[in-house]
């Protein structure tokens, strides 16, 4: 299935089986407040410009993380400190030769974090398979972030499936919502379910981001996410590398939940045989004015020997 990099990549694979396991953790989301995520100006840059060398690169992302914490930034500066953040990670994980010259310039209070994003990164790049078409999905704008916290902090509370775990889902899946479509295996809705699923799971409307929420949580639970939180994570999506990657985002989220501030202004990303497309993040419903979605080329790669040539404008309406 073809990833989307959110964060990261989103994978759109979504749940496959009515059979689930059921979760104990309970680490309780604090009452963070997010401020609504921007929209992009039309000059700015799809792919934030990263310093060329690993050094450098290190030092801009651990003041980027900073920045992401710090309560007097404006959202200005946390719209671009999240977007540099997410790209050096893709960075990062495109190249682990730098790994010998980045980690060690990151400070012990950020190292867990560094790690985890950037195995997360590796992992999802490697569950990645390029098509030679842009799938016929919409950028649309996230559910306002604290909402989606309180949905989080439901769900937990209904089946016992730590917050951290179904935001980590969540991103991986859609970007938080962002990407409105149906899977190549007919996963629908913000936590990617197969309707079948989500008929034995879900009460209500696969794609509202609540109902949605709420059974993800069932489903876990209903896997033995408190037996075994693993094996349940793998049967919402039956790769190891999934599962690999969800431990790392929540793992950060509850070593320091302010990451998700980070996170939910990620952009979209889509990789081709040919080249990387991005989409900026959609603003929130509360914010949002007529726009259109449009891809755009963000880095190219060469295309392998013998495959289809790529068209040249890949747009369509919101």
């Amino acid at each position: 299935m073809p990833l989307l990099v959110v964060t990261i990549m989103l994978t759109l694979v979504g749940c496959s089986e009515p059979n689930r396991p059921s979760a104990t953790t309970t680490a309780t989301a604090p009452a963070t407040t997010v401020s609504p995520a921007q929209p992009r100006l039309a000059s700015e840059p799809l792919e934030p410009l990263l310093a060329s060398d690993p050094a450098h690169l290190a030092d801009d992302l651990v003041a980027d993380e900073k920045a992401l914490r710090d309560p007097s930034s404006s959202e200005a500066v946390l719209m671009a400190a999240a977007h540099r953040q997410q790209a050096a990670y893709r960075a990062l994980g495109r190249h682990p030769e730098w790994d010998p010259i980045a980690r060690p310039r990151i400070p012990p209070s950020l190292l867990e974090i560094y790690d985890r994003n950037v195995d997360a990164r590796r992992q999802l790049a490697a569950m990645s398979r390029a098509k030679d078409t842009l799938p016929a999905w919409r950028i649309v704008p996230p559910r306002p972030a604290d909402e989606l916290l309180g949905d989080y902090r439901e769900s937990e509370s209904a089946s016992g499936v730590d917050w951290t775990y179904l935001a980590a889902i969540n991103l991986i899946e859609t970007g938080f919502g962002r990407v409105a479509g149906v899977s190549t295996a007919g996963a629908q809705g913000p936590m990617q379910f197969l309707p079948s699923t989500f008929a034995a799971y879900g009460e209500g409307d696969i794609l509202s981001p609540h109902d949605s929420i709420m059974a993800a949580g069932r489903y876990l639970a209903a896997n033995g996410f408190a037996d075994d939180r693993d094996y349940a994570l793998y049967r919402y999506n039956n790769s190891h590398q999934y599962v690999q990657a969800v431990n790392d985002y929540a793992t950060v989220l509850a070593a320091d939940p302010a990451a998700f501030a980070g996170y939910y202004r990620w952009d979209v990303y889509y990789n081709t045989t040919a080249v990387t497309w991005s989409c900026p993040s959609a603003t929130p419903r509360s914010h949002r004015s007529p726009s259109r979605t449009i891809w755009r080329p963000t880095a190219q790669r060469r295309r392998p020997f013998g495959s289809p040539a790529r068209a040249s404008r890949f747009s369509k309406l919101c």
